[in-house]
């Protein structure tokens, strides 16, 4: 079968590979429809991921249909499905607590082992779910979205919220939408005036422009002087994540969604007077997964809006070194993994 490598930084190259055969107990093999592009495969690309080892066959956000299957689930051979990408152990004190998104052992596709750019790929049955009622692109998007979900579930936030979402892009956008579905009060902000025009005129968010210098002021007229109840950083920039501490109102929450290497510092007595919560949100679990699932069923998610650009296999290898690094107009791309070329 035909696969597409990212040999080293910089380099992709298409490979044949045996295809996975029959699936031992517990798992399946899945045809692989769609594979949307994430900033997690652009850092692949550009060398700039921490936890990897190439060659890689990158692609975690993944839609397509059961070739084969060796498990007693309620899902058959031919049926429509998108992939769970966090494989957990199962045994961990994280997933005991049914938290897998933060299992110690977890193995994202894509990142800790190859993933689906590839005309099939061998995963566990209990990683997928039904796409239902969705589109092939539809169940390529829905893992990025899931994160902005699980964000908002976990910030505990409620109806009316005045609510800050820091970063524009894909999953600042997911975190955006989850948010206004959750009935939260929700400005976007970010430096780049292309993202900001998207988020207001495309999407319909209140905006702030973070680039001109004037943040606090335009926070304090936004919020009456209080500051906003929930603040979403989802730039994965440590300078912003330190700068949205103060962001905060007294007795309000921040929810870190991005994260760095750097260390973030903060304000102890800032922290204390506010009686702020700090809470991480990482990847997303089932329940997030079916959240999305059904938003989209409902026509809450804009994914012909979010979705801006697409690719072929074939293409993919020069798409995917174009984007990297032209960046304007891009939001989220998907590649049609049945035009193998």
């Amino acid at each position: 079968m035909k696969t597409l490598v990212c040999r080293k930084p910089g380099e992709l190259s298409f490979e044949d590979r045996p295809e996975p055969g029959s699936p031992g107990p517990g798992w399946a093999v899945v045809s692989i429809s769609h594979v949307g592009i994430c900033g997690t495969d652009y850092h692949i690309f550009e060398g700039k991921h921490p936890y990897l080892t190439y060659p890689r066959i990158m692609g975690h956000e993944v839609s397509g249909t059961v070739a084969a299957i060796n498990a007693p689930v309620e899902i058959a051979v031919g049926q429509q499905v998108l992939v769970n990408p966090y494989l957990a152990c199962g045994n961990c004190s994280a997933c005991r607590l049914g938290k897998p998104n933060c299992c110690v052992a977890i193995e994202v596709l894509g990142v800790h082992r190859d993933g689906a750019m590839s005309e099939q790929i061998l995963v566990p049955a209990q990683n997928l779910i039904p796409a239902t009622g969705l589109s092939p692109v539809e169940a390529a998007t829905v893992e990025f979205l899931a994160i902005g979900a699980h964000a908002v579930r976990r910030s505990m936030a409620g109806l009316g919220n005045r609510t800050l979402v820091v970063g524009g892009g894909p999953i600042g956008l997911g975190v955006a939408l989850f948010a206004r579905i959750a009935q939260q009060d929700v400005t976007v902000m970010d430096i780049d005036a292309e993202r900001l025009a998207f988020a207001g005129s495309r999407l319909g968010f209140d905006v702030i422009d973070g680039s001109n210098g004037s943040t606090a002021e335009a926070i304090a007229e936004r919020t009456a002087g209080s500051g906003f109840d929930v603040v979403y950083d989802a730039t994965g920039n440590s300078r912003s994540m330190q700068s949205a501490f103060a962001y905060v109102a007294h007795g309000g929450v921040m929810v870190m969604v991005s994260v760095v290497q750097d260390d973030i510092t903060f304000s102890d007595p800032e922290f204390h007077k506010r009686e702020m919560m700090l809470i991480g949100s990482r990847n997303a679990t089932h329940t997030d997964f079916q959240h999305v699932i059904a938003s989209i069923r409902a026509g809450t998610i804009p994914i012909g809006r979010l979705v801006t650009h697409r690719t072929t296999l074939r293409d993919s290898p020069r798409d995917i070194a174009i984007w990297a690094q032209q960046k304007s107009g891009l939001i989220k791309a998907v590649i049609d993994m049945t035009e193998a070329g």
